[in-house]
């Protein structure tokens, strides 16, 4: 499960060249936003060139986010990086569960065609538009290799014709709240890792220390990040404390000494199997 997931535009050798060093968990190698019309193709050529050298070398998952599938880019851009074996895609603008189960179709054809495992690649997907937002429901089942969902306000306050995403207290309006708690639902109900939006303000560390601790009190497991200096911040936030595990494995220990019973007290509280599997979860995300 990956805590940190950066952004990196696919037609910058400078940026691509440092990508290695910044210690994500994944690098999204950008085709889409970041990329302008006129350097798709050149961009096309230096992420699976960089594919190519850094494939099984690389202590971050190497992840590509191609065009919206309603785009003439898509095709093309899953045709020139799937010989270098992307550990997965990320899907913009999915408008419903169908979108999911089409990039599913490609990567299986695109898989036997370049000798790869089949189901190998995996798709994380979001919500950013309104369609998509409406019928996020719809990507729950569709397709074994959809591993994670985030959300996003920035296309979405296009898509509504809105001036802005936030208030005059920089609060997201309700309408990406909405977007954004939708996103926890689905990922709960499809076993999807919930990964949580952007934090524009990347000067600002405190800023974005509160918003992690925010979102992984909440469900969300990761974040996105846009600047270098954003990744240290979300590893650590998304990483449990050793404070934390200790508990854990005392919650764990307290039910297992219990002779079965579903409820327990533990430290002048009553702990209850929600407790236990909040437990189990937490040093499933800590590796222990």
């Amino acid at each position: 499960m990956n805590r940190s997931w950066m952004f990196i535009p696919g037609d910058s050798d400078k940026k691509l060249g440092k990508a290695q060093d910044l210690g994500a968990d994944a690098l999204l190698l950008d085709l889409e936003d970041s990329v302008s019309e006129g350097n798709k193709a050149d961009a096309r050529a230096r992420i699976g060139a960089y594919l190519a050298s850094y494939r099984g070398a690389s202590e971050s998952e190497l992840w590509v986010r191609i065009n919206a599938l309603e785009t003439s880019h898509a095709l093309a851009d899953l045709v020139a990086i799937m010989p270098a074996a992307p550990a997965g895609i990320f899907l913009p603008k999915p408008a419903h569960g169908d979108d999911i189960a089409t990039l599913d179709h490609y990567l299986s054809v695109l898989e036997q065609q370049n000798n790869l495992d089949q189901g190998s690649t995996r798709i994380i997907s979001l919500a950013e538009s309104a369609l998509g937002a409406l019928n996020l429901g719809t990507f729950v089942g569709v397709s074994q290799r959809l591993v994670a969902i985030t959300w996003g306000a920035e296309d979405m306050a296009t898509d509504l014709g809105a001036t802005n995403n936030v208030d005059e207290k920089g609060e997201y309006f309700f309408v990406h709240q909405l977007g954004r708690a939708n996103t926890l639902m689905v990922a709960a109900a499809g076993s999807f890792q919930a990964v949580d939006s952007v934090y524009l303000d990347f000067g600002d560390q405190d800023g974005l220390r509160g918003d992690c601790q925010r979102a992984r009190r909440e469900g969300f497991t990761g974040k996105m990040a846009i600047h270098p200096a954003q990744v240290a911040v979300i590893n650590e936030c998304f990483t449990p404390s050793e404070e934390e595990i200790a508990h854990a494995r005392r919650v764990i220990q307290a039910f297992d000494a219990s002779d079965g019973a579903g409820t327990i007290g533990l430290d002048g509280r009553m702990l209850d199997i929600p407790h236990l599997k909040q437990a189990w979860r937490l040093l499933a995300a800590a590796g222990r």
